[in-house]
């Protein structure tokens, strides 16, 4: 998992950096007074708090682990296919969408005993707003939010939008404890490594660096209650190499392994002591071309040179073709698209146009993709393999993610890949976050690194989620026709989407993959 990795603002990042860690040691946590059955640990292969301990601005890994702690208005449920109540118990619209009001829930308290009321949440959706981290665009709409009684928020927006949809995102939609630093800049104290939400779990220690990174003990508060059997704490370990996370699992060190090559994952079958879930995710890999220095010809080009069905089967089980930019099961997918399938003729003859190919002077292009994840190093030897059989040499590069995305971003256009490899996923449960961040017109680029700029699409962008709130067929539509525009110019390669391959111990029940909040397990539900 690395699409956002470090995206929160680089200051931001640099005091997560420069910060102690929040006690602790790099030893596993005791268990003398948690039975073992009692500990959930989940086994990860990089650094969970990388980004900031801030809900507001934290845009990476950290939704892992800040699932636990903080909680939103509303949250998805892939059930239903709906939004749900959580913090909210009920919610309506008025005004063709540009009112909404939440009646919040009784009874919660922040892990800093303050009560969570109306006056609170909103304290905490403003200053959200006003840092402009994360995912913030999400409260874009907000004009002004009244709170007419300690239980109801009413917001009144600037134009029409899904407010409900957008307050279950997995980042920026949490609800905090705004004082909770006391005396302290509240960045600062939750950066080092303390938490003010109203989720089940809360903050024990953070050894920033070490293997075991975060361990969360159970807020006794917690207004759903300790009745019946649960976990009492989470524990983040971080292993990156796959053999030794395979080994803790057998061993039962680790009750739950977000991501290990699809070969090893595979060894379990047949194992009664090993749960494997294999579930469809909204997460999809990504290759942005850049357009500055890649003509349409050589960007449909390479398009075409890919063989996708070969990286299907090198990647067993772990990943299904692309149809266009929104997964499968995600409002806005159609399976239907005018994509690209490999064609080795119509790549030649496009390179050709821009006097490449076979039998032409070669082309040189570049590759980076993030060190440490074994499926994007699978995808880009097969790239750089189907490229070569065309006369064209891509060099590869394997960065550690700050320097990827630093490189991507630079100011200087000579530093800039041609090919920008990356995950991607939802901010909430609709496609709109690939198209603001990927796609819209940037300048200077941040997350848009193919470079890209088409002002009819940015108007199309600029629609759609009104229409999500007012119309959603039209906005079905409109999403459609935004990917046949990017289909037929080509800024970027759908390379797959991901399907998680998880691998659990037995005899846990409770355990639902919900796409919307990608790779994030609710504890809490979970029966030991």
């Amino acid at each position: 998992m690395n699409r956002h990795h470090t995206w929160a603002a680089a200051a931001a990042a640099a005091l997560v950096l420069s910060l102690a860690a929040c006690g602790g040691s790099a030893s596993p946590p005791s268990t003398q007074q948690t039975a073992a059955s009692e500990v959930f640990t989940y086994d990860t292969t990089a650094p969970v708090m990388v980004d900031g301990w801030d809900p507001a601005t934290e845009y990476s890994d950290g939704i892992i682990a800040m699932s636990e702690m903080y909680e939103t208005l509303t949250r998805y449920d892939p059930a239903t296919h709906a939004v749900g109540p959580l913090l909210a118990t009920s919610w309506t619209s008025a005004d063709a969408g540009r009112t909404w009001t939440f009646h919040l829930r009784h009874g919660v308290v922040f892990h800093t005993g303050r009560p969570m009321t109306a006056q609170a949440a909103r304290a905490a959706i403003l200053r959200t707003i006003k840092l402009g981290g994360g995912a913030a665009y999400i409260w874009g709409a907000v004009k002004t939010i009244g709170t007419p009684d300690p239980y109801t928020l009413v917001f009144h927006l600037s134009y029409a939008s899904p407010l409900a949809l957008q307050a279950s995102a997995d980042y920026s939609a949490y609800i905090y404890d705004t004082q909770a630093g006391g005396g302290s800049a509240l960045a600062t104290w939750l950066n080092a490594g303390h938490d003010a939400g109203t989720g089940p779990y809360t903050a024990q220690t953070w050894n920033k660096g070490q293997e075991f990174e975060v361990t969360l003990k159970e807020f006794p508060q917690y207004w759903g209650g300790w009745s019946g059997p649960h976990y009492g704490k989470v524990v983040y370990r971080v292993v990156p190499q796959d053999t030794t996370a395979a080994q803790l699992l057998r061993s039962g060190q680790v009750t739950f392994v977000e991501q290990i090559n699809p070969s090893l994952w595979s060894s379990f079958k047949g194992d009664s002591g090993v749960t494997l879930v294999s579930s469809p995710s909204w997460q999809n890999l990504l290759g942005q071309l850049n357009v500055k220095r890649l003509s349409l010809p050589l960007r449909q080009a390479i398009s075409y040179a890919i063989d996708y069905q070969g990286i299907i089967a090198a990647l067993q089980g772990a990943g299904v073709v692309s149809s266009g930019i929104v997964p499968p099961g995600l409002f806005g997918h159609f399976g239907d698209l005018p994509g690209y399938s490999y064609d080795k003729a119509k790549a030649a003859a496009l390179l050709g146009q821009a006097g490449y190919g076979p039998g032409r002077k070669p082309l040189s292009l570049s590759l980076t993709y993030t060190q440490g994840d074994s499926n994007e190093q699978v995808v880009a030897t097969i790239i750089k393999s189907d490229l070569a059989a065309l006369n064209v040499n891509l060099s590869v590069q394997s960065l550690a993610w700050p320097t990827q995305w630093a490189k991507g971003k630079s100011s200087d256009a000579a530093q800039h890949q041609d090919i920008f490899m990356e995950y991607w996923w939802p901010d909430y449960a609709d496609p709109y976050s690939w198209f603001t961040n990927l796609l819209q017109t940037e300048n200077p680029p941040y997350f848009n690194l193919s470079y890209y700029s088409n002002a009819s699409l940015d108007r199309m962008i600029n629609q759609v989620e009104p229409l999500v709130a007012t119309d959603k067929p039209a906005a079905g539509q409109l999403y459609r026709n935004m990917q046949v525009t990017i289909l037929q110019q080509a800024p970027m390669l759908f390379l797959y989407n991901a399907n998680y391959q998880y691998a659990m111990l037995s005899g846990i029940s409770g355990f639902r993959v919900n796409p919307a909040y990608p790779n994030v397990v609710f504890v809490y539900s979970l029966k030991p």
